[in-house]
């Protein structure tokens, strides 16, 4: 099942990074792992479950989902049909009508975020993607609530990234000319998790992107004092211990 990318308008780009279409002609299930972006979805045909103990539970028609700190499934029945919104790390903020980190961990109606139901309509009787992304555009250049990110939290966000992930927040915030309490307050509530939390999902895609050359060696420089607890962590991320993920390391 491929994703179709399409790029939002230009005056969306600070906000949104890209649509993906999602169609699945058979039953599919997807290893979601946790991302540095919040993603909104419509599904305009079909049927979508999460796995969760060992249970299937439905989700809405329309749902956000906030950034993770572990590994999700998502079933797609036979003839399911998707548009996702993937934000930009301080995107959604601009849309939002909670403070984000609400969001943390947690799949939620579109309801308690924005006023989507002229959306979803259009979305189901849409004829094509081009003509869905035109809708999706025109609906969020009409929701921009607050245009423009908040330059303080989109620094802190590149310092992290460039780091991949290893980084102290007090010495980030200082670096930023901030108290470490009015910064993390600030980037929870734009970026939706703390500083802390949103460097660990960085630092372990770039565990991840390394591949499995040295795991003793990624969980040593990933800030690890043993292997144990590494292997912990990495398996709430992918859903399996590090030999184990690396041999199949299929994801989406």
């Amino acid at each position: 099942m491929q994703p179709r990318t399409y790029i939002p308008a230009p005056a969306l780009r600070p906000y949104i990074q890209r649509y993906l279409l999602l169609e699945s002609e058979v039953l599919a299930v997807n290893r979601v792992l946790p991302n540095t972006a919040l993603v909104l979805c419509f599904r305009y045909r079909g049927d979508v479950h999460f796995l969760e103990n060992d249970t299937l539970h439905p989700l809405p028609v329309a749902v956000f989902t906030g950034l993770r700190q572990s590994v999700r499934f998502i079933q797609y029945a036979p003839g399911t049909a998707n548009f996702l919104v993937q934000f930009t790390p301080t995107g959604a903020a601009a849309f939002s009508k909670i403070p984000l980190h609400e969001t943390f961990n947690e799949s939620i109606s579109l309801d308690a975020l924005l006023h989507t139901a002229s959306l979803e309509e259009q979305l189901m009787e849409a004829v094509d993607d081009a003509a869905r992304v035109q809708c999706a555009d025109e609906y969020f250049l009409r929701q921009l609530k607050r245009p423009g990110t908040d330059a303080l939290v989109e620094a802190a966000v590149h310092r992290i990234r460039q780091n991949d992930g290893h980084l102290k927040m007090k010495a980030l915030a200082a670096e930023l000319y901030i108290s470490q309490d009015a910064f993390e307050k600030r980037f929870r509530r734009v970026v939706g998790a703390s500083p802390k939390q949103y460097a660990g999902i960085v630092r372990m895609h770039h565990i991840i992107a390394q591949g499995a050359k040295s795991l003793v060696g990624a969980a040593f420089e990933a800030g690890y004092a043993d292997q144990p607890h590494f292997n912990k962590d990495f398996k709430r991320f992918t859903g399996q211990a590090p030999l184990a993920f690396f041999k199949d390391p299929l994801y989406w």
